[in-house]
């Protein structure tokens, strides 16, 4: 990892500067708050590994941010790669104890991409839907783009590191496939990646804390009532691709009590979606 403090490139590129960590530090590590630490550094391969790799050894609340990751991972271990200083791209170490059954962690990447979307909202002023399991979408040119990918992994025991990767200002040029889209591309009013980092940290404090303090409980803590709310997969004809080169398709009509997706097949089966790939199809005309 490479510290991202050194001065001598601070303001390398005008249209994006260097995130600033010391104000960051100070307005979301505090005593009695979630965040008990915040780090950025210049470039990594992955903030998931890094951190997951340091997880015995630090507290709950651990954040690692880098302003570029040279191997970034999605679901699947895809790759995610973009421009130094064009998105968010950082990590958050969390370790529910045992008040949290752990058949209720698999409600992690939801909570998060439901703290991304109300915090991006707020500070950035754009509408970001949920697609089921962890992508954020964006509306560019009237068309749904992913814009942002949430991926949650176990590190150890007792903790879970759950990483984000947000494209804030990338332009159309610099996209990695068509589908992709990006903050600035969807109209935000602000593309400042600080303020943004903080109202998505402090959005997911929220959220977690009262999910942590409800035991896990979604329907308790209103994240299975607000994840339905924001996901753009509900109501849709979807096709998942599924582990062991299977595939299931229907009608996607609920998030259930464990996370998964409730998909309605023609022959009037439903059937619950926990891990796959999800398609959405054109809707069948009404």
């Amino acid at each position: 990892m490479t510290p991202s403090d050194a001065p001598d490139s601070r303001w390398s590129d005008l249209d994006r500067p260097p995130l600033n960590a010391a104000a960051l530090r100070h307005a979301l590590v505090r005593p009695g708050a979630l965040w008990t630490s915040l780090e950025v550094v210049q470039e990594t391969g992955s903030t998931n590994s890094d951190l997951a790799a340091r997880a015995a050894s630090l507290p709950e609340g651990a954040v690692l941010v880098a302003e570029e990751q040279t191997a970034g991972r999605g679901r699947l271990d895809r790759s995610w790669t973009a421009p130094s200083r064009s998105g968010l791209f950082f990590s958050v170490l969390l370790k529910p104890g045992p008040g949290v059954p752990m058949e209720r962690w698999g409600w992690l990447p939801l909570l998060t991409g439901v703290a991304a979307a109300t915090g991006l909202s707020r500070a950035g002023g754009v509408d970001t839907a949920l697609k089921w399991p962890n992508d954020l979408l964006v509306t560019v040119d009237g068309e749904e783009r992913k814009a942002g990918g949430i991926l949650a992994e176990r590190a150890g025991e007792d903790a879970v590191v759950v990483g984000i990767g947000l494209n804030v200002s990338l332009r159309a040029d610099e996209l990695p496939v068509p589908a992709a889209g990006s903050l600035a591309l969807a109209g935000a009013v602000s593309t400042d990646r600080d303020t943004l980092l903080r109202a998505v940290l402090r959005s997911l404090e929220q959220w977690y804390v009262d999910w942590r303090e409800a035991g896990g409980d979604p329907a308790a803590s209103r994240l299975q009532e607000t994840y339905t709310a924001g996901c753009a997969t509900l109501g849709r004809s979807v096709r998942a691709e599924l582990p062991g080169d299977r595939s299931l398709t229907g009608e996607a009509v609920a998030v259930d009590g464990d996370g998964r997706l409730v998909l309605a097949t023609e022959e009037g089966v439903r059937e619950p979606v926990a891990a796959g790939d999800i398609v959405h199809l054109r809707p069948a005309a009404s």
